[in-house]
Protein backbone atom coordinates (compact mmCIF):
# COMPACT_ATOMS: atom_id res chain seq x y z
CA UNK A 1 0.00 0.00 0.00
CA UNK A 2 1.41 3.41 -0.95
CA UNK A 3 1.63 6.31 1.49
CA UNK A 4 -1.15 8.06 -0.44
CA UNK A 5 -3.39 4.98 -0.22
CA UNK A 6 -2.70 4.67 3.49
CA UNK A 7 -3.54 8.32 4.05
CA UNK A 8 -6.74 7.95 2.05
CA UNK A 9 -7.68 4.84 4.03
CA UNK A 10 -7.06 6.67 7.33
CA UNK A 11 -9.15 9.66 6.18
CA UNK A 12 -11.97 7.32 5.24
CA UNK A 13 -11.99 5.93 8.78
CA UNK A 14 -12.10 9.39 10.32
CA UNK A 15 -15.46 10.92 11.16
CA UNK A 16 -16.49 14.21 9.56
CA UNK A 17 -15.96 15.84 12.96
CA UNK A 18 -12.43 14.53 13.35
CA UNK A 19 -11.53 15.37 9.77
CA UNK A 20 -12.81 18.96 9.82
CA UNK A 21 -11.88 19.97 13.38
CA UNK A 22 -8.33 18.68 12.98
CA UNK A 23 -7.80 21.20 10.16
CA UNK A 24 -8.97 24.26 12.14
CA UNK A 25 -6.21 26.32 13.81
CA UNK A 26 -5.71 25.35 17.43
CA UNK A 27 -7.08 21.83 16.84
CA UNK A 28 -10.44 22.25 18.62
CA UNK A 29 -10.91 18.47 18.44
CA UNK A 30 -8.85 18.21 21.64
CA UNK A 31 -11.10 20.72 23.39
CA UNK A 32 -14.19 18.86 22.15
CA UNK A 33 -12.91 15.60 23.61
CA UNK A 34 -12.18 17.29 26.96
CA UNK A 35 -15.67 18.79 27.04
CA UNK A 36 -17.08 15.36 26.18
CA UNK A 37 -15.31 13.78 29.13
CA UNK A 38 -16.83 16.41 31.44
CA UNK A 39 -20.27 15.80 29.90
CA UNK A 40 -19.77 12.06 30.51
CA UNK A 41 -19.19 12.64 34.24
CA UNK A 42 -22.38 14.72 34.44
CA UNK A 43 -24.38 11.96 32.75
CA UNK A 44 -22.87 9.22 34.89
CA UNK A 45 -23.31 11.15 38.14
CA UNK A 46 -19.62 10.57 38.90
CA UNK A 47 -18.61 14.15 39.56
CA UNK A 48 -16.53 14.81 42.62
CA UNK A 49 -16.85 18.29 44.04
CA UNK A 50 -13.95 20.15 45.64
CA UNK A 51 -13.96 21.91 48.98
CA UNK A 52 -12.61 25.29 47.97
CA UNK A 53 -14.51 27.47 50.46
CA UNK A 54 -13.83 27.12 54.17
CA UNK A 55 -14.70 29.34 57.13
CA UNK A 56 -12.64 30.60 60.04
CA UNK A 57 -13.73 32.57 63.11
CA UNK A 58 -10.51 34.56 63.43
CA UNK A 59 -10.63 38.00 61.74
CA UNK A 60 -8.10 38.98 59.11
CA UNK A 61 -5.42 41.36 60.29
CA UNK A 62 -5.65 43.37 57.06
CA UNK A 63 -8.09 43.52 54.14
CA UNK A 64 -6.54 44.96 50.99
CA UNK A 65 -9.54 45.19 48.64
CA UNK A 66 -13.26 45.79 48.81
CA UNK A 67 -14.09 43.29 46.04
CA UNK A 68 -12.24 40.37 44.47
CA UNK A 69 -13.82 39.28 41.18
CA UNK A 70 -12.80 35.74 40.22
CA UNK A 71 -13.20 35.10 36.48
CA UNK A 72 -12.29 37.94 34.19
CA UNK A 73 -13.88 37.25 30.80
CA UNK A 74 -17.29 38.48 31.92
CA UNK A 75 -16.23 39.52 35.42
CA UNK A 76 -14.47 42.54 33.91
CA UNK A 77 -17.91 44.02 33.14
CA UNK A 78 -18.83 44.11 36.81
CA UNK A 79 -15.28 44.81 37.97
CA UNK A 80 -14.99 47.90 35.79
CA UNK A 81 -18.40 49.17 36.92
CA UNK A 82 -17.54 48.78 40.62
CA UNK A 83 -14.07 50.30 40.20
CA UNK A 84 -15.74 53.24 38.49
CA UNK A 85 -17.75 53.80 41.68
CA UNK A 86 -14.55 54.13 43.68
CA UNK A 87 -14.29 50.66 45.22
CA UNK A 88 -10.95 48.89 45.52
CA UNK A 89 -11.36 45.99 43.09
CA UNK A 90 -8.97 43.18 42.20
CA UNK A 91 -9.78 40.89 39.28
CA UNK A 92 -8.33 37.38 38.98
CA UNK A 93 -8.13 35.69 35.58
CA UNK A 94 -6.60 32.25 35.05
CA UNK A 95 -5.12 33.23 31.68
CA UNK A 96 -4.78 36.43 29.70
CA UNK A 97 -7.81 38.70 29.89
CA UNK A 98 -8.69 38.83 26.23
CA UNK A 99 -11.94 38.43 24.33
CA UNK A 100 -12.49 35.51 21.96
CA UNK A 101 -12.64 35.97 18.20
CA UNK A 102 -16.29 34.90 17.88
CA UNK A 103 -18.77 37.79 18.23
CA UNK A 104 -21.27 37.96 21.09
CA UNK A 105 -24.80 38.49 19.78
CA UNK A 106 -27.16 40.83 21.58
CA UNK A 107 -29.90 43.37 20.88
CA UNK A 108 -29.13 47.09 20.52
CA UNK A 109 -31.17 48.35 23.46
CA UNK A 110 -29.29 46.09 25.91
CA UNK A 111 -25.97 47.59 24.85
CA UNK A 112 -27.03 50.99 26.18
CA UNK A 113 -26.20 49.60 29.64
CA UNK A 114 -22.52 50.22 28.91
CA UNK A 115 -23.18 53.90 28.21
CA UNK A 116 -25.52 54.29 31.20
CA UNK A 117 -22.86 52.88 33.53
CA UNK A 118 -20.21 55.09 31.87
CA UNK A 119 -18.17 52.07 30.84
CA UNK A 120 -18.17 53.09 27.17
CA UNK A 121 -18.87 56.28 25.28
CA UNK A 122 -21.36 56.25 22.41
CA UNK A 123 -18.41 56.32 19.99
CA UNK A 124 -16.70 53.38 21.71
CA UNK A 125 -19.96 51.44 21.73
CA UNK A 126 -20.22 51.98 17.99
CA UNK A 127 -16.66 50.70 17.56
CA UNK A 128 -17.52 47.59 19.62
CA UNK A 129 -20.23 46.57 17.14
CA UNK A 130 -18.61 44.26 14.60
CA UNK A 131 -21.67 43.09 12.65
CA UNK A 132 -25.36 43.89 12.22
CA UNK A 133 -27.99 42.09 10.22
CA UNK A 134 -31.73 42.06 9.58
CA UNK A 135 -34.12 40.29 9.37
CA UNK A 136 -34.02 37.09 11.42
CA UNK A 137 -36.15 34.00 10.81
CA UNK A 138 -38.14 31.70 13.08
CA UNK A 139 -39.22 28.46 11.44
CA UNK A 140 -40.20 24.93 12.42
CA UNK A 141 -40.48 21.86 10.23
CA UNK A 142 -43.76 22.03 8.32
CA UNK A 143 -44.78 25.41 9.75
CA UNK A 144 -44.95 28.96 8.45
CA UNK A 145 -41.81 31.11 8.45
CA UNK A 146 -41.80 34.19 10.67
CA UNK A 147 -39.40 37.13 10.27
CA UNK A 148 -38.44 39.71 12.89
CA UNK A 149 -36.06 42.67 13.00
CA UNK A 150 -33.69 44.06 15.63
CA UNK A 151 -33.62 40.97 17.86
CA UNK A 152 -30.15 39.63 18.80
CA UNK A 153 -28.94 41.06 15.50
CA UNK A 154 -25.87 42.91 16.82
CA UNK A 155 -22.51 41.14 16.91
CA UNK A 156 -20.18 42.68 19.50
CA UNK A 157 -16.40 42.31 19.08
CA UNK A 158 -15.26 40.72 22.38
CA UNK A 159 -11.59 41.54 21.75
CA UNK A 160 -12.29 45.27 21.42
CA UNK A 161 -14.91 45.34 24.19
CA UNK A 162 -12.79 43.60 26.81
CA UNK A 163 -9.75 45.67 25.91
CA UNK A 164 -11.72 48.90 26.45
CA UNK A 165 -13.18 47.62 29.72
CA UNK A 166 -9.71 46.58 30.87
CA UNK A 167 -8.46 50.10 30.17
CA UNK A 168 -11.43 51.58 32.05
CA UNK A 169 -10.87 49.22 34.96
CA UNK A 170 -7.16 50.05 35.30
CA UNK A 171 -7.76 53.79 34.88
CA UNK A 172 -10.27 53.62 37.76
CA UNK A 173 -7.65 52.09 40.05
CA UNK A 174 -8.52 48.42 39.57
CA UNK A 175 -5.89 45.72 40.03
CA UNK A 176 -5.70 43.04 37.32
CA UNK A 177 -4.02 39.71 38.08
CA UNK A 178 -3.75 37.70 34.87
CA UNK A 179 -2.50 34.10 34.81
CA UNK A 180 -3.77 33.84 38.38
CA UNK A 181 -6.33 31.02 38.66
CA UNK A 182 -8.56 30.82 41.74
CA UNK A 183 -7.59 27.91 44.00
CA UNK A 184 -9.49 28.28 47.26
CA UNK A 185 -10.75 30.85 49.76
CA UNK A 186 -11.31 31.16 53.48
CA UNK A 187 -14.17 33.29 54.77
CA UNK A 188 -13.35 35.31 57.91
CA UNK A 189 -15.67 37.59 59.92
CA UNK A 190 -14.24 40.72 58.25
CA UNK A 191 -13.20 39.46 54.81
CA UNK A 192 -12.15 36.65 52.49
CA UNK A 193 -8.62 35.33 52.04
CA UNK A 194 -8.16 33.97 48.50
CA UNK A 195 -5.44 31.55 47.52
CA UNK A 196 -4.56 32.19 43.89
CA UNK A 197 -0.88 33.15 43.97
CA UNK A 198 2.15 33.02 46.25
CA UNK A 199 0.53 35.32 48.82
CA UNK A 200 -3.18 35.45 49.80
CA UNK A 201 -5.43 38.11 48.30
CA UNK A 202 -7.79 39.62 50.85
CA UNK A 203 -11.08 41.36 50.14
CA UNK A 204 -14.31 42.22 51.90
CA UNK A 205 -16.33 40.40 49.21
CA UNK A 206 -15.58 37.57 46.75
CA UNK A 207 -17.59 37.71 43.51
CA UNK A 208 -17.68 34.42 41.59
CA UNK A 209 -17.84 35.06 37.84
CA UNK A 210 -16.20 31.76 36.86
CA UNK A 211 -19.27 30.39 35.11
CA UNK A 212 -21.27 27.14 35.10
CA UNK A 213 -18.26 25.03 36.06
CA UNK A 214 -16.90 27.26 38.81
CA UNK A 215 -15.37 25.17 41.63
CA UNK A 216 -17.36 27.26 44.11
CA UNK A 217 -20.58 26.39 42.26
CA UNK A 218 -19.60 22.71 42.32
CA UNK A 219 -19.14 22.84 46.09
CA UNK A 220 -22.42 24.69 46.59
CA UNK A 221 -24.30 22.22 44.36
CA UNK A 222 -22.61 19.24 46.11
CA UNK A 223 -22.31 17.28 42.88
CA UNK A 224 -26.07 17.49 42.26
CA UNK A 225 -27.10 16.26 38.82
CA UNK A 226 -28.58 19.05 36.65
CA UNK A 227 -32.31 19.03 36.01
CA UNK A 228 -31.63 19.63 32.33
CA UNK A 229 -28.92 20.71 29.93
CA UNK A 230 -28.60 22.57 26.68
CA UNK A 231 -26.11 20.96 24.29
CA UNK A 232 -24.62 23.22 21.60
CA UNK A 233 -22.22 22.66 18.69
CA UNK A 234 -21.39 24.87 15.73
CA UNK A 235 -18.83 26.51 13.49
CA UNK A 236 -17.95 29.74 11.81
CA UNK A 237 -17.08 29.22 8.14
CA UNK A 238 -16.63 31.07 4.86
CA UNK A 239 -18.20 30.09 1.54
CA UNK A 240 -21.94 30.00 2.23
CA UNK A 241 -24.28 30.69 -0.67
CA UNK A 242 -26.33 33.12 1.44
CA UNK A 243 -25.06 35.21 4.34
CA UNK A 244 -27.44 38.17 4.50
CA UNK A 245 -30.04 37.09 7.06
CA UNK A 246 -30.08 35.04 10.25
CA UNK A 247 -32.10 32.42 12.11
CA UNK A 248 -33.08 32.97 15.75
CA UNK A 249 -34.48 29.47 16.08
CA UNK A 250 -35.12 27.03 13.27
CA UNK A 251 -35.71 23.32 12.82
CA UNK A 252 -36.21 21.28 9.67
CA UNK A 253 -36.09 17.71 10.97
CA UNK A 254 -38.36 15.62 13.19
CA UNK A 255 -37.19 14.21 16.53
CA UNK A 256 -33.89 12.35 16.13
CA UNK A 257 -32.16 10.25 18.81
CA UNK A 258 -34.86 11.35 21.27
CA UNK A 259 -33.80 14.97 20.68
CA UNK A 260 -35.33 17.85 18.76
CA UNK A 261 -32.56 19.61 16.88
CA UNK A 262 -32.76 23.41 16.73
CA UNK A 263 -30.57 25.75 14.72
CA UNK A 264 -29.33 29.31 14.89
CA UNK A 265 -27.38 31.20 12.21
CA UNK A 266 -26.12 34.72 11.63
CA UNK A 267 -23.52 36.64 9.62
CA UNK A 268 -20.13 37.00 11.30
CA UNK A 269 -17.25 39.33 10.56
CA UNK A 270 -15.21 36.54 9.00
CA UNK A 271 -17.91 34.21 7.67
CA UNK A 272 -21.19 32.78 8.89
CA UNK A 273 -21.83 31.24 12.30
CA UNK A 274 -24.22 28.30 12.60
CA UNK A 275 -25.21 26.46 15.77
CA UNK A 276 -27.20 23.31 16.37
CA UNK A 277 -28.59 22.88 19.88
CA UNK A 278 -31.00 20.71 21.80
CA UNK A 279 -32.59 20.50 25.24
CA UNK A 280 -32.23 17.23 27.15
CA UNK A 281 -31.66 15.67 30.55
CA UNK A 282 -28.36 14.20 31.72
CA UNK A 283 -29.37 10.55 31.31
CA UNK A 284 -26.37 8.26 30.71
CA UNK A 285 -27.69 7.25 27.28
CA UNK A 286 -27.67 10.79 25.92
CA UNK A 287 -25.35 11.39 22.96
CA UNK A 288 -21.79 12.61 23.28
CA UNK A 289 -20.81 16.04 22.05
CA UNK A 290 -18.75 14.42 19.30
CA UNK A 291 -21.74 12.37 18.09
CA UNK A 292 -23.88 15.52 18.22
CA UNK A 293 -21.24 17.37 16.20
CA UNK A 294 -21.29 14.58 13.62
CA UNK A 295 -25.06 15.03 13.19
CA UNK A 296 -24.51 18.79 12.89
CA UNK A 297 -22.03 18.36 10.04
CA UNK A 298 -24.26 15.78 8.35
CA UNK A 299 -27.28 18.11 8.42
CA UNK A 300 -25.48 21.42 7.83
CA UNK A 301 -25.43 21.21 3.99
CA UNK A 302 -29.21 20.74 3.89
CA UNK A 303 -29.78 23.48 6.49
CA UNK A 304 -27.70 26.10 4.65
CA UNK A 305 -28.04 24.74 1.11
CA UNK A 306 -24.25 24.66 0.82
CA UNK A 307 -22.05 21.53 0.45
CA UNK A 308 -19.39 20.95 3.10
CA UNK A 309 -16.56 20.91 0.58
CA UNK A 310 -17.45 24.49 -0.38
CA UNK A 311 -16.86 25.73 3.17
CA UNK A 312 -13.66 27.01 4.74
CA UNK A 313 -14.04 26.41 8.49
CA UNK A 314 -12.56 29.15 10.67
CA UNK A 315 -13.70 28.14 14.18
CA UNK A 316 -15.51 25.35 15.96
CA UNK A 317 -17.86 26.01 18.87
CA UNK A 318 -19.22 23.47 21.33
CA UNK A 319 -20.33 22.97 24.91
CA UNK A 320 -23.13 22.03 27.24
CA UNK A 321 -24.88 24.23 29.76
CA UNK A 322 -26.25 22.54 32.91
CA UNK A 323 -29.53 23.96 34.21
CA UNK A 324 -30.96 23.68 37.74
CA UNK A 325 -34.45 24.47 38.93
CA UNK A 326 -32.90 25.77 42.13
CA UNK A 327 -31.74 28.97 40.43
CA UNK A 328 -30.61 31.69 40.78
CA UNK A 329 -28.11 30.11 43.14
CA UNK A 330 -27.54 31.66 46.56
CA UNK A 331 -24.30 30.81 48.35
CA UNK A 332 -24.52 29.66 52.00
CA UNK A 333 -21.30 31.43 52.97
CA UNK A 334 -20.92 35.04 54.03
CA UNK A 335 -19.00 37.45 51.77
CA UNK A 336 -19.41 35.33 48.62
CA UNK A 337 -21.70 36.10 45.68
CA UNK A 338 -22.23 34.23 42.37
CA UNK A 339 -22.96 36.34 39.28
CA UNK A 340 -23.58 35.58 35.62
CA UNK A 341 -23.55 31.90 34.69
CA UNK A 342 -22.24 31.01 38.16
CA UNK A 343 -25.59 32.10 39.57
CA UNK A 344 -27.69 30.43 36.88
CA UNK A 345 -29.58 33.70 36.41
CA UNK A 346 -30.65 32.82 32.86
CA UNK A 347 -33.62 30.66 31.87
CA UNK A 348 -33.15 26.99 30.86
CA UNK A 349 -33.92 28.08 27.28
CA UNK A 350 -30.91 30.39 27.14
CA UNK A 351 -27.19 29.75 26.73
CA UNK A 352 -26.59 32.49 29.33
CA UNK A 353 -23.20 34.17 28.99
CA UNK A 354 -22.85 37.71 27.69
CA UNK A 355 -26.53 38.59 27.25
CA UNK A 356 -27.55 37.42 30.72
CA UNK A 357 -24.61 39.25 32.31
CA UNK A 358 -25.40 42.53 30.53
CA UNK A 359 -29.07 42.29 31.43
CA UNK A 360 -28.28 42.18 35.15
CA UNK A 361 -25.19 44.39 35.11
CA UNK A 362 -26.89 47.59 36.25
CA UNK A 363 -28.87 45.83 38.97
CA UNK A 364 -25.82 44.00 40.32
CA UNK A 365 -23.59 47.07 40.22
CA UNK A 366 -26.07 49.11 42.23
CA UNK A 367 -26.83 46.26 44.63
CA UNK A 368 -23.20 45.39 45.38
CA UNK A 369 -22.38 49.09 45.77
CA UNK A 370 -25.12 49.45 48.38
CA UNK A 371 -24.15 46.20 50.13
CA UNK A 372 -20.54 47.37 50.45
CA UNK A 373 -21.62 50.83 51.57
CA UNK A 374 -23.87 49.46 54.33
CA UNK A 375 -21.50 46.54 55.13
CA UNK A 376 -24.30 44.04 54.45
CA UNK A 377 -22.11 41.16 53.30
CA UNK A 378 -23.61 38.21 55.18
CA UNK A 379 -25.15 35.37 53.16
CA UNK A 380 -28.73 36.49 53.82
CA UNK A 381 -28.11 40.05 52.65
CA UNK A 382 -26.19 38.93 49.56
CA UNK A 383 -28.84 36.30 48.82
CA UNK A 384 -31.38 38.99 47.96
CA UNK A 385 -29.09 40.01 45.07
CA UNK A 386 -30.02 36.69 43.44
CA UNK A 387 -33.73 36.45 44.26
CA UNK A 388 -36.46 34.11 43.02
CA UNK A 389 -37.60 35.24 39.56
CA UNK A 390 -40.92 33.72 38.46
CA UNK A 391 -40.40 34.82 34.86
CA UNK A 392 -37.41 32.46 34.72
CA UNK A 393 -39.13 29.65 36.60
CA UNK A 394 -42.11 29.53 34.22
CA UNK A 395 -39.77 28.76 31.33
CA UNK A 396 -39.04 25.31 32.75
CA UNK A 397 -42.33 24.07 31.30
CA UNK A 398 -41.35 25.47 27.90
CA UNK A 399 -38.01 23.68 28.11
CA UNK A 400 -39.82 20.48 29.07
CA UNK A 401 -42.14 20.77 26.07
CA UNK A 402 -39.13 21.21 23.75
CA UNK A 403 -37.38 18.05 24.97
CA UNK A 404 -38.14 14.33 24.97
CA UNK A 405 -37.41 11.76 27.69
CA UNK A 406 -35.20 8.84 26.75
CA UNK A 407 -38.13 6.41 26.91
CA UNK A 408 -40.94 8.73 25.82
CA UNK A 409 -43.00 7.94 22.76
CA UNK A 410 -43.76 11.24 21.02
CA UNK A 411 -44.97 11.74 17.43
CA UNK A 412 -41.90 12.63 15.31
CA UNK A 413 -43.03 16.16 14.43
CA UNK A 414 -44.87 16.90 17.68
CA UNK A 415 -42.47 19.52 19.04
CA UNK A 416 -42.30 21.29 15.68
CA UNK A 417 -46.10 21.39 15.45
CA UNK A 418 -46.47 22.81 18.96
CA UNK A 419 -43.80 25.47 18.51
CA UNK A 420 -45.00 26.47 15.07
CA UNK A 421 -48.50 27.03 16.45
CA UNK A 422 -47.42 28.92 19.57
CA UNK A 423 -44.97 31.20 17.75
CA UNK A 424 -47.61 31.96 15.10
CA UNK A 425 -50.01 32.94 17.88
CA UNK A 426 -47.38 35.18 19.51
CA UNK A 427 -46.62 36.82 16.16
CA UNK A 428 -50.33 37.45 15.59
CA UNK A 429 -50.50 39.20 18.97
CA UNK A 430 -47.72 41.60 17.93
CA UNK A 431 -44.10 42.48 18.67
CA UNK A 432 -44.88 43.36 22.30
CA UNK A 433 -45.64 39.68 22.84
CA UNK A 434 -43.10 38.03 20.54
CA UNK A 435 -39.92 40.08 20.86
CA UNK A 436 -39.41 39.98 24.66
CA UNK A 437 -39.77 36.18 24.62
CA UNK A 438 -37.13 35.90 21.90
CA UNK A 439 -34.76 37.79 24.22
CA UNK A 440 -35.37 35.46 27.18
CA UNK A 441 -37.81 37.85 28.88
CA UNK A 442 -41.19 36.42 29.85
CA UNK A 443 -43.90 38.88 30.90
CA UNK A 444 -47.28 38.04 32.41
CA UNK A 445 -49.54 39.99 29.99
CA UNK A 446 -47.80 38.52 26.94
CA UNK A 447 -47.79 35.00 28.34
CA UNK A 448 -51.44 35.19 29.43
CA UNK A 449 -52.53 36.46 26.01
CA UNK A 450 -50.60 33.71 24.26
CA UNK A 451 -51.94 30.94 26.48
CA UNK A 452 -55.52 32.21 26.08
CA UNK A 453 -55.25 32.42 22.29
CA UNK A 454 -53.57 29.03 21.91
CA UNK A 455 -55.88 27.19 24.32
CA UNK A 456 -59.04 28.54 22.69
CA UNK A 457 -57.94 28.16 19.07
CA UNK A 458 -56.00 24.89 19.45
CA UNK A 459 -57.43 23.08 22.52
CA UNK A 460 -56.51 19.60 21.28
CA UNK A 461 -52.92 20.64 20.70
CA UNK A 462 -52.65 22.04 24.22
CA UNK A 463 -54.19 18.88 25.68
CA UNK A 464 -51.69 16.74 23.78
CA UNK A 465 -48.79 18.45 25.52
CA UNK A 466 -49.86 17.29 29.00
CA UNK A 467 -48.73 13.64 28.68
CA UNK A 468 -45.34 14.80 27.37
CA UNK A 469 -44.55 17.28 30.14
CA UNK A 470 -46.39 15.53 32.99
CA UNK A 471 -49.02 16.69 35.49
CA UNK A 472 -46.40 17.55 38.12
CA UNK A 473 -44.62 19.94 35.78
CA UNK A 474 -47.89 21.67 34.92
CA UNK A 475 -48.81 22.03 38.60
CA UNK A 476 -45.39 23.52 39.35
CA UNK A 477 -45.74 25.84 36.38
CA UNK A 478 -49.11 27.10 37.61
CA UNK A 479 -47.54 28.23 40.90
CA UNK A 480 -44.86 30.18 39.07
CA UNK A 481 -47.44 31.57 36.62
CA UNK A 482 -49.56 32.90 39.50
CA UNK A 483 -46.42 34.37 41.10
CA UNK A 484 -45.53 36.01 37.80
CA UNK A 485 -48.95 37.65 37.76
CA UNK A 486 -48.50 38.86 41.33
CA UNK A 487 -45.06 40.27 40.57
CA UNK A 488 -46.47 42.04 37.53
CA UNK A 489 -49.19 43.74 39.60
CA UNK A 490 -46.80 44.70 42.40
CA UNK A 491 -44.17 46.02 39.99
CA UNK A 492 -46.76 48.19 38.23
CA UNK A 493 -48.03 49.49 41.59
CA UNK A 494 -44.53 50.20 42.89
CA UNK A 495 -43.47 52.10 39.78
CA UNK A 496 -46.51 54.40 40.05
CA UNK A 497 -45.72 55.72 43.53
CA UNK A 498 -42.89 57.79 44.94
CA UNK A 499 -40.23 55.81 46.76
CA UNK A 500 -39.91 56.88 50.36
CA UNK A 501 -36.49 56.77 51.98
CA UNK A 502 -36.13 54.02 54.58
CA UNK A 503 -35.10 54.84 58.12
CA UNK A 504 -31.72 53.11 57.79
CA UNK A 505 -29.24 52.04 55.14
CA UNK A 506 -30.04 48.39 55.86
CA UNK A 507 -33.78 48.87 55.39
CA UNK A 508 -33.17 50.91 52.25
CA UNK A 509 -30.93 48.17 50.88
CA UNK A 510 -33.58 45.50 51.41
CA UNK A 511 -36.30 47.77 50.00
CA UNK A 512 -34.28 48.39 46.85
CA UNK A 513 -33.59 44.68 46.40
CA UNK A 514 -37.32 43.93 46.65
CA UNK A 515 -38.02 46.58 44.02
CA UNK A 516 -35.37 45.00 41.78
CA UNK A 517 -36.83 41.53 42.35
CA UNK A 518 -40.26 42.73 41.26
CA UNK A 519 -38.88 44.51 38.21
CA UNK A 520 -36.69 41.70 36.93
CA UNK A 521 -38.90 38.87 38.18
CA UNK A 522 -41.82 40.27 36.17
CA UNK A 523 -39.75 41.06 33.07
CA UNK A 524 -40.32 44.75 33.75
CA UNK A 525 -36.68 45.51 32.97
CA UNK A 526 -37.28 44.90 29.24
Amino acid sequence: MTHRDALFSYTERMSKTQEILSTIPGNPLIGLQKADELWRTYKAGERSFPTVITEQAKPLEQVDYDVAVCGGTLGILLGAALAGKGWRVVLLERGELRGREQEWNISRRELETFVELELLSEEELGEAIATQYNPARITFNGGKELWVTDVLNIGVDPVYLLDKLKQKFLASGGTLLEHTPFQSATVHPNGVSIQASDSPITARLLVDAMGHFSPIVQQARQGEKPDAACMVVGTCAKGYNNNETGDLIASFTPIKNQCQYFWEAFPARDGRTTYMFTYLDAHPSRPSLEAFFEDYLTLLPEYQNTPLDQLDFVRALFGFFPCYKDSPLQYPWNRTLPVGDSSGSQSPLSFGGFGAMVRHLGRLTKGIHEALDADLLDSKSLGVLQPYQPNLSVTWLFQKSMSVGVNQKVPPNKINDVLSTIFADMAALGDDVLKPFLQDVVQFPALAKTMLRTSTRHPLLVASILPQVGVGSVASWMRHFVSLGGYNVLNAAESSVDRALASSAKKQYYANRWIDALKYGSGGDY
